[in-house]
């Protein structure tokens, strides 16, 4: 089978106890549960079906299709995990630009003008606090004692239990590394508080120490990599986590973990993952197969049907004067998403000509993008697609098949070298090495636009990550850990609402802690500038 299933109607037993405020969310029944907790429970394969609905809540929003959202407050459109996740990291930079500026929140958030009510800000905070709800309420129903209240004696069964626990706990960490990452805190609570806890606020000290914690406890007992079953995570996933958070720790903690970062992505880089040789195909529609993928979130255009990462990037990037929806096998929304001009500019020169990485679509269409609302202004991108390796279009022309590539191993990659610089001072030939693997691979095999050591800068570097990387949802952590985001060093179009761009405040590094969030729940307190 491709992908793990993503059980509805479990994600829907996990909730049936959360329906009471869970911090700024409530949880939304869609429909009556025809079984009990303890009748689902009673049935073969329910533990790995209620696991696969805690996986399902970076995939789905609600039991009722694609238009359905199981939070309070928030559509479909604001609250699907991959999709504000992107629009955070990615809409936000100079990486891409969004067209219609009335659905609501796109506007604040490409414009950096955002506040405590942006919907997308909430739609983040609340999707990543319930994956933290319902991981807690997997934890309950699946602990010891109530394992034995059951019966639960299979020696099979129960030592399956115990891997979907530390799974469970995995996803969980992911939850509050993105909470850490994106605000800056984030109510704490674990399985040992009783449903409902307004959980005490926990800053990015003491995320990290718990995340590291965590992860660090869980990781021997998870499978190696590459031995699960595709779509459930596996050792990789939580060394990526930790790579991430060392590579990014000054930011978060002030204390510099490169070393760290570095010991993480080597046991990731040894871990049997390899380059695909075909960098699209890290983006087609049979990407499941691609020997990079470290960790993805999954579309389906039949079962799992969703307004996620995937589909809204392919159905975005069609052009509203190319209309090459064909191109990518789908029905395209009239030129959604473009480029802004400082994106482009990093495949200027003719070492970029025949980089594969370099998918932009100019034709005539002008570089500038002076009116957001005009989509025949701006670049357009070619990098996502509908469409297999082998040429098979997906069986729908709205939901993708293309999963999205969360952790990839060409980050880890450029994970190493950049901690390698920053830690050294300057670059070795293990992260030259790495650099130059990627851009023969982005050339075909030819190493004729490989670089020098002198060339292997951290500035080079960040550029290299935009354009190994680009619209996966990293560079707003990029910019931000290189003093690039905020301020007036570095800007893009529309960066501070100015068509130019103009320098924003350092509050901005972190999102606001909802308005809702903060009426309900007593112990949060609003981030600076706010």
């Amino acid at each position: 089978m491709k992908k793990i299933k993503l059980t509805l109607f479990a994600l829907l037993s996990l909730s049936v106890f959360l329906q009471s405020c869970v911090d700024d969310l409530d949880v939304i029944p869609e429909g009556e549960t025809q079984l009990s907790v303890e009748e689902f429970y009673a049935q073969p394969g329910a533990y790995k079906q209620a696991l696969g609905g805690v996986y399902g809540n970076l995939s789905l929003t609600g039991t009722s299709g694609a238009e359905s959202s199981n939070i309070g407050g928030v559509d479909a459109g604001t609250s699907q995990y991959g999709r504000v996740l992107w629009y955070l990291q990615n809409l936000s930079t100079d990486e891409v630009i969004w067209s219609y500026e009335n659905d609501p929140g796109t506007r604040e958030i490409q414009r950096n003008i955002w506040n405590a009510t942006n919907p997308i800000i909430r739609g983040m905070f609340s999707r990543a606090t319930y994956q933290i709800a319902l991981v807690n309420e997997y934890l309950r129903q699946t602990s010891p004692a109530v394992l034995s209240g059951r019966g639960v004696t299979d020696p099979q069964l129960l030592s399956d239990i115990q891997l979907y626990r530390k799974e469970a706990r995995a996803l969980r960490a992911l939850a509050y590394y993105h909470l850490m990452d994106l605000f800056g805190k984030a109510p704490f609570v674990t399985e040992n508080d009783a449903i409902g806890t307004a959980g005490p606020e926990y800053g990015r000290d003491q995320l990290f120490t718990y995340i590291e914690t965590e992860l660090n406890e869980i990781i021997p007992d998870l499978k190696a990599p590459r031995t699960n079953e595709y779509g459930r995570l596996d050792q990789a996933f939580a060394k990526m986590i930790l790579a991430k958070m060392y590579l990014n720790a000054e930011v978060y903690i002030g204390q510099p973990k490169y070393q760290e970062c570095m010991t993480a992505c080597l046991d990731i880089l040894q871990a049997g993952y390899s380059l695909n040789t075909n960098y699209l195909n890290n983006f087609k529609a049979d990407n499941h197969t691609s020997p990079e993928m470290i960790f993805s979130l999954q579309s389906n255009g039949e079962v799992t049907q969703n307004y996620g990462p995937s589909t809204i990037i392919i159905n975005g990037q069609v052009g509203s004067l190319e209309d090459n929806g064909a191109q990518f096998g789908v029905g395209g929304w009239g030129g959604a998403l473009r480029l802004r001009k400082q994106f482009v500019q990093k495949f200027n020169g003719d070492e970029y000509i025949t980089d594969v990485r370099n998918t932009i679509i100019s034709g005539s269409r002008d570089i500038e993008i002076t009116d957001i609302a005009n989509r025949d202004q701006g670049y357009v991108l070619a990098k996502f697609s509908n469409i297999s390796s082998t040429g098979v279009a997906g069986i729908s022309t709205t939901f993708v098949e293309t999963d999205f590539p969360l952790f990839r191993y060409a980050d880890v990659m450029l994970m190493y070298a950049e901690a390698q610089v920053r830690k050294d001072g300057t670059a070795n030939t293990t992260s030259l090495g790495y650099i130059n693997e990627l851009r023969t691979r982005a050339n075909n095999g030819s190493t004729v636009n490989n670089v020098s050591l002198s060339r292997v800068t951290l500035d080079f570097i960040l550029d290299e990550r935009s354009r190994e990387l680009h619209w996966e949802a990293h560079r707003r952590q990029d910019l931000i850990r290189f003093n690039k985001y905020t301020g007036g060093s570095y800007n893009w179009a529309w960066k501070g609402n100015g068509t130019n761009g103009i320098g924003i405040s350092n509050h901005l590094r972190v999102y606001p802690i909802p308005e809702s969030a903060l009426a309900s729940n007593p112990n949060l307190t609003q981030n600076t500038g706010y």
